[in-house]
């Protein structure tokens, strides 16, 4: 591997070995800056801790990734689709998609319905991580996240933790996958201690070398601090 980054490389040297990555696996990982992605949404302490053990996955916030990459479903930002049309894209490409999200991913359904109250409710896809042992559920949002998309979120996650999850099993995640949003909106609008994420989805792989200076820029403000 031509990585400079010594961080970089033995994290990817460990995940490739643990996730026994194929050689295009590998490079689709490294095209799309896994390592920066991942590393830019921890703290300093589980940055190095990337480089050491790989990606460890024991709290719902270590499958977040900011922007999840899906350059892999072919869409183009230029053009008009629907939430519909990009599930649809998800679904014949859930191999990718399920490399992309990450480690002990499971997919159960997709449009999962539920009745409640006498009303009719759609989780658009339903996975299960073997890993944090709990269902997460995923919403696809075209456009702008508004404060009703997260408190309907809200609403399907504190439903599968009442009625669906088992004893053994770990509370529910939910996870908005958007174009756009207000950190400071989501903030706002959930609890504290919400099991509900908004991540942001990318068409397309993105500039490295950003990604690279941010995480630089990142690592060093830290270290001016400490």
């Amino acid at each position: 591997m031509r990585i400079e980054n010594i961080e970089a490389r033995s994290f990817y040297e460990l995940e490739c070995a643990q996730q026994q990555w194929s050689v295009k696996q590998l490079s689709r990982q490294v095209g799309s800056s896994l390592y920066e992605r991942l590393a830019l949404s921890r703290n300093k302490d589980e940055v190095m801790r990337l480089a050491r053990e790989g990606l460890t996955i024991e709290k719902p916030e270590d499958v977040i990734k900011n922007p999840i990459t899906l350059e892999f479903l072919g869409l183009k930002r230029e053009a008009a689709y629907s939430e519909s049309k990009l599930e649809n894209a998800i679904i014949n490409k859930m191999q990718q998609f399920l490399l992309e999200m990450g480690k002990g991913f499971l997919f159960e359904t997709r449009q999962k319905h539920f009745v409640f109250d006498e009303r009719n409710f759609f989780v658009d896809l339903i996975f299960y991580n073997r890993l944090l042992k709990c269902y997460v559920l995923i919403d696809l949002k075209i456009g702008d996240l508004t404060h009703q998309d997260l408190g309907q979120m809200q609403m399907y996650v504190n439903y599968y933790d009442r009625y669906i999850k088992q004893d053994f099993e770990n509370p529910t995640i939910g996870i908005l996958l958007c174009e756009e949003k207000s950190d400071a909106l989501v903030e706002l609008t959930l609890p504290k201690d919400s099991n509900v994420y908004a991540a942001q989805y990318s068409l397309y792989l993105p500039d490295k070398a950003l990604l690279q200076r941010k995480l630089k820029e990142w690592i060093d403000e830290f270290n001016e601090k400490e």
